[in-house]
């Protein structure tokens, strides 16, 4: 952990200095949420790079709704909310999400209420989703949530690498590696369908990058309400 913290250290002081400009641009203009909406592969850094942008408080991060098991280190209401499949399909029928989908085997979804009570107050959602989920926020109804939306495909360099970081993971047998090879090759060809998409090198890199991202779209004249 010391290692991982050390190696963030940079970023977090230019975190600090944009921090600091949209300080002042706040004082002259309003402006709704940006939603920032990352998917990838698994195993392609997405989880990664979103722990590094939870370390920040540029966001909120959406917590997800799941059927499946916890994995090692993972916390109940800081990386996902689990749920019984029962819990969930209640959920879906309440009409609580604002996309959902079976992954894998397992459900997922994301909670629309706290979405839009942030984006409202002028709060960035970051949400961590599949493909599946982001055509589904993409192309849904609401014109606010459309609006709001900046979507961003992580890009594994190969799938080559990919293997090997699945394999370094350690959560699955060789067979699902080899499923989720083939769902990740199918995943890869979407990518055109994002706004913004980032080939992942390391973590340092890859939050530069989404940094870059993040003020483009704080500071497009759309967003932007004069006070």
């Amino acid at each position: 952990m010391p290692l991982f913290r050390s190696a963030l250290s940079p970023a977090r002081r230019s975190w600090r200095k944009f921090a600091s400009k949209s300080r002042i641009l706040n004082k002259q203009f309003s402006r709704y949420g940006i939603l920032f909406v990352i998917s990838a592969p698994s195993g392609a850094g997405k989880t990664t790079l979103c722990d590094a942008l939870r370390q920040t408080p540029d966001f909120v991060y959406s917590v997800s709704c799941t059927t499946r098991p916890a994995r090692a280190g993972e916390i109940e209401g800081e990386d996902y909310q689990f749920v019984s499949k029962i819990d969930f399909l209640a959920r879906v029928k309440a009409g609580e999400f604002l996309e959902h989908a079976k992954v894998h085997g397992h459900y997922y979804g994301t909670l629309l209420k706290p979405i839009i009570s942030n984006l409202k107050n002028g709060v960035d959602v970051l949400i961590d989703i599949d493909t599946q989920g982001a055509a589904t926020i993409r192309n849904c109804k609401d014109e606010f949530v459309r609006q709001a939306l900046t979507d961003v495909f992580i890009m594994p360099p190969d799938l080559e690498e990919l293997r090997r970081r699945l394999t370094k993971r350690g959560t699955e047998t060789k067979t699902q590696i080899e499923v989720r090879l083939v769902t990740a090759a199918r995943e890869m060809e979407l990518w055109r369908d994002y706004r913004y998409t980032i080939i992942s090198r390391s973590v340092e890199e890859d939050l530069l990058k989404f940094r870059h991202i993040m003020g483009a779209e704080r500071y497009l004249s759309r967003r932007l309400v004069q006070k």
